[in-house]
């Protein structure tokens, strides 16, 4: 699959259930910007048939190449980072949940979702916006999970597919600032990520990350109660020249973790 026809793809089946990433983007059309992404980012299961180690080799058919590895002990995660010869295209962001981290009650709801997911799932990067591979949980197992792991109760509503798509700050001409961009979407009334600021890095790190909160949805449980859960998000990253003069291209822990509760239900 050429990598114009993955995101192409991708950014469909993301604004279906995160229509303030298609206004926003919108947005900046009207101030004359063209919008380039940055980076999208996704989540799966470790140890399952749509662990990192199986989706990797869909990403290297389309030509990427892992170049960062990334721990993040609090929200019991590990993650790889990819880029593709051609600057031009999009990073990738690609994290997974340690299960086995997680307590017991929170493991177990979660092996059911693994057992139903086919041996063979993965064979063409579609994969990654197939969505829910497993049956709708219980609001009580959802609830047990975001209890402990907001990303688990997320993954289990959500599945496989594009958690968020990343504004490149650097490529607009018009909004130079990560500050200017979240000013300009404050003024339209969007609600940032506020964890740890509305800005996440500084200049001294060489990037910048903001936020929105994940949009909303109306998902029905399989107990048949209704709840409305968080989606996906827009991110929009600003990156800066290292001392060597190349621009830095990789990600921080800590921007990356607050990041991470753009999804968050509370």
């Amino acid at each position: 699959m050429q990598p114009s026809t993955f995101f192409d793809s991708l950014w469909q089946s993301y604004v279906k259930v995160t229509p303030q990433a298609d206004r926003i983007q919108t947005l900046f059309k009207s101030h004359g910007e063209e919008v380039l992404n940055d980076h999208v980012a996704f989540r799966t299961f470790a140890n399952s048939p749509i662990a990192l180690a199986k989706l990797e080799p869909q990403l290297e058919s389309m030509g990427y190449k892992a170049y960062g590895a990334f721990r993040f002990e609090n929200k019991h995660l590990v993650a790889r980072c990819y880029k593709h010869s051609d600057s031009s295209l999009p990073k990738i962001f690609l994290s997974e949940l340690l299960v086995e981290e997680l307590p017991e009650n929170c493991q177990h709801i979660i092996q059911g979702l693994i057992k139903q997911i086919p041996n063979d799932a993965v064979q063409t990067p579609e994969i990654f916006w197939s969505g829910r591979l497993w049956e709708t949980i219980t609001l009580k197992d959802y609830d047990t999970l975001a209890e402990h792991s907001e990303y688990a109760a997320w993954l289990a509503t959500m599945g496989l597919q594009a958690n968020h798509f990343t504004v490149s700050i650097n490529k607009l001409d018009t909004f130079t600032s990560i500050e200017e961009v979240n000013q300009l979407l404050q003024n339209e009334g969007y609600v940032l990520n506020q964890v740890g600021g509305l800005v996440k890095g500084s200049p001294e790190l060489f990037l910048e990350q903001s936020s929105t909160m994940a949009d909303k949805i109306n998902y029905t449980f399989a107990d048949g109660e209704e709840k409305t859960i968080p989606s996906c998000f827009y991110e929009f990253a600003r990156r800066h020249v290292q001392p060597d003069g190349t621009l830095f291209d990789s990600f921080i822990e800590g921007n990356a973790d607050k990041i991470f509760d753009s999804t968050n239900t509370k």
